[in-house]
């Protein structure tokens, strides 16, 4: 029989994406575009976002793990100093959004 993942495990799967991100990509912690493309990539990778952990009353079904991973994604991106606001957080992830959530390096697909 299958077991979910803990939270736990999901977080520690958040922050190996974040390592590989930074080993493989030479991420600019400074670079708010990079810290962005990083976020959508642990959050799309680790499975955080997946249905069974997301989805709940109110939640939609249709484009509710997209809106999970960027809700996630520009929450973290918000966290840093450079950030101006909200708005400027999630503007940062759509910019980045197709060519970050398109890669799935170093797995062949996507964990939903």
């Amino acid at each position: 029989m299958l077991r979910s993942r803990s939270k736990l495990e999901d977080s520690l799967a958040h922050e190996l994406v974040h390592a590989y991100d930074h080993v493989r990509f030479k991420v600019d912690q400074h670079n708010l575009r990079h810290a962005a493309c990083t976020e959508i990539r642990a959050s799309m990778l680790s499975g955080e976002c997946r249905f069974t952990r997301e989805w709940g009353p109110g939640q939609k079904i249709s484009r509710g793990w997209e809106d999970c991973i960027k809700r996630r994604a520009a929450l973290s991106v918000r966290m840093r100093k450079a950030c101006k606001d909200d708005a400027h957080a999630a503007q940062l992830v759509n910019e980045v959004w197709h060519s970050c959530s398109s890669d799935t390096r170093p797995f062949d697909e996507v964990y939903r």
